[in-house]
């Protein structure tokens, strides 16, 4: 088995190399939706991350990290009137997020990491055991991933985070998202010899 070669020096922010890296593609956007992103460790060196991507792009959003030894996440602190929150991940007693009518902002936490991570969320954090849980219902069409997708409805972190504003903020911020991706996508695939 070949083993892949690890990035070396990546950016520190879009994690790319530094002849591919997309910083500059970065936009900076305001929306009342905020996001609260809530990442293992382990994931914040990963090459193929892009979560991070979303919090840079968002104005309004936060990095929690989550998994560090001897460093209990309490994430108490964020639960706020100011917001109708809601815990982002496909559990089954999830809501489609079309159907959300929030009558004050919206504030997302996501759980970003592997699937077996990201599904520890709730186990992890009992002050998140009670909030609701919405999901997005649409099928992944994309023929190149940065990771293998097990589900046709498998999304790196940025997609779903770009599919769930659409439905919350509108089409403009889906698109600046989405666009985002794709230019980390497309920076990752030249690097893996992969034409576009």
């Amino acid at each position: 088995m070949i083993r892949k070669r690890k990035t070396k020096n990546p950016c520190v922010t879009c994690l790319l190399h530094q002849d591919r890296c997309i910083c500059h593609l970065i936009p900076k956007i305001i929306t009342s939706t905020k996001l609260s992103l809530v990442i293992h460790h382990r994931e914040l060196k990963r090459t193929t991350n892009t979560g991070t991507l979303a919090v840079h792009a968002l104005v309004n959003s936060e990095i929690f990290i989550r998994g560090q030894e001897n460093n209990i996440l309490d994430l108490s602190k964020i639960l706020s009137d100011d917001y109708e929150t809601y815990v982002f991940f496909p559990s089954e007693d999830a809501q489609d997020i079309e159907s959300l009518k929030p009558s004050k902002p919206v504030q997302l936490i996501v759980s970003d990491g592997n699937w077996r991570q990201a599904g520890k969320l709730h186990r992890r954090q009992p002050e998140l055991k009670n909030l609701p849980r919405v999901c997005i219902n649409e099928i992944n069409q994309g023929t190149q991933h940065l990771r293998k997708e097990h589900t046709s409805h498998g999304f790196s972190t940025l997609q779903a985070i770009a599919l769930a504003y659409g439905h919350l903020e509108g089409q403009a911020v889906k698109d600046q998202l989405l666009q985002l991706y794709q230019a980390k996508l497309s920076a990752t695939m030249i690097g893996r010899g992969i034409k576009q």
